[in-house]
């Protein structure tokens, strides 16, 4: 099998991985604005993100000749080593809750947002644990300052969501809108929105009309429902993604010593593979189930609807494969440097941010103010991902 042994090879696989995991938040959420189901786009998703870890599995995991203590992929999965599986599929459990999670925070909060959100999560509780997994092989006094601007990047990002939030209820009410106090419509307005009544075709982005057609054309409704729905939402999340990697690591070091004597590690590949096989069956159960029982005002679907639903299924094809082989990327990079530094992948936000911007038309014709708290929040991002990919140590 290969294995990455440099601390170079690590920090490309990281930041390969960066890209990935940025990038495919973007694609489910243009999907979900364009008024597809998240059900029929995150069973497609489902489909090609255990693809990944099959090709993955089957060729960096099959790459050289196996030994007793790296055997490969296939010899391996006759091994006794339930243990390690098991905790292999429970980080693919909760990776899998997470992910579905966020689908529908994306739609209240807004992608920057929860991926910032989610993140600093992540970061607080998983890096720690992974610091403390890892036996300390990253430095703890370059490390915990990274995680020090995380937090201060999310402060910046809460700042950046209120602000822009007091800038769109501004546009709205500019435009012959007055959102309640909690953001939400009056009953009036939102039979208006519903009719089409005051909305512009093609409206530019950043105007109320924009909003208003953006409300009309995509599946989640937003106007009406608290914003606490959506947060929760996200904060659910963040704890689900903050255990995954923690739980990996278990499952490819065994630093609690559930194998017997004599049986090597599971390989990253392994241990990846049988992830994505509990993360695509606890999807698969579950948006099966939101099909005939959605949730949050969705309309009913079925499995025969979804199977001929073919509007946008090549893009959510395509985000299955990015994040299969972003966190297929991250666990390699991991294996070699230490996961606590591989959680430097959590500075996604900052490709989801710069995709927001360029695909949604987040913050544009925004105030001065909401302009100042994304160029911090962007930069606090930068540097924290430096500096958690500088703590990284190497596995003996």
């Amino acid at each position: 099998m290969y294995v990455v042994e440099s601390k170079g090879g690590a920090i490309a696989c990281m930041l390969l991985a960066l890209f990935f995991l940025g990038t495919w938040p973007a694609i489910m959420t243009l999907l979900e604005r364009r008024g597809r189901l998240p059900q029929h786009t995150y069973l497609d998703y489902t489909m090609t993100n255990l693809l990944a870890a099959v090709i993955i599995a089957l060729t960096f995991g099959e790459i050289g000749s196996s030994t007793p203590e790296k055997p490969n992929f296939i010899a391996q999965l006759s091994q006794d080593n339930w243990p390690s599986i098991l905790f292999a599929m429970a980080g693919g459990v909760v990776l899998s809750l997470g992910n579905l999670s966020t689908q529908y925070a994306w739609a209240f909060v807004g992608l920057s947002v929860t991926e910032v959100i989610t993140a600093s999560i992540t970061v607080v509780i998983g890096t720690t644990l992974n610091y403390f997994l890892d036996d300390k092989i990253n430095r703890a006094q370059i490390l915990f300052p990274g995680v020090g601007c995380f937090l201060i990047a999310v402060c910046l990002g809460s700042a950046v969501h209120s602000s822009n939030a007091a800038d769109n209820k501004a546009k709205l009410k500019g435009a012959g809108y007055s959102p309640t106090s909690n953001g939400a419509l009056t009953n009036e307005e939102l039979r208006n929105l519903e009719m089409g009544t005051g909305i512009i075709e093609e409206a530019k982005a950043g105007t109320a009309e924009f909003l208003l057609e953006l409300e009309k054309r995509r599946a989640i409704k937003v106007f009406g429902k608290s914003t606490i729905v959506g947060l929760s939402i996200t904060f659910f999340a963040g704890v689900c993604f903050s255990l995954f990697s923690p739980a990996f690591n278990l499952a490819t070091n065994d630093q609690w010593h559930t194998l017997k004597e004599g049986v090597p590690h599971l390989v990253v590949y392994t241990a990846f593979f049988y992830f994505s096989v509990s993360c695509f069956v606890i999807a698969l159960i579950l948006n099966i189930t939101f099909l005939y029982l959605p949730v949050l005002d969705l309309p009913r679907s079925s499995f025969k609807a979804y199977i001929n639903d073919w509007n946008g299924r090549g893009w959510a094809l395509l985000a299955g494969l990015l994040c299969g082989f972003g966190n297929g990327l991250q666990f390699m990079g991991g294996q070699a440097a230490g996961y606590a530094a591989a959680d430097a992948v959590q500075a996604l936000p900052l490709v989801s941010t710069f995709w927001g911007i360029l695909l949604f038309g987040e913050y544009q014709k925004s105030s001065r103010r909401t302009y100042v708290l994304l160029f911090g929040m962007l930069f606090m991002f930068i540097v924290a991902v430096g500096v958690l990919m500088a703590s990284s140590g190497h596995r003996k």
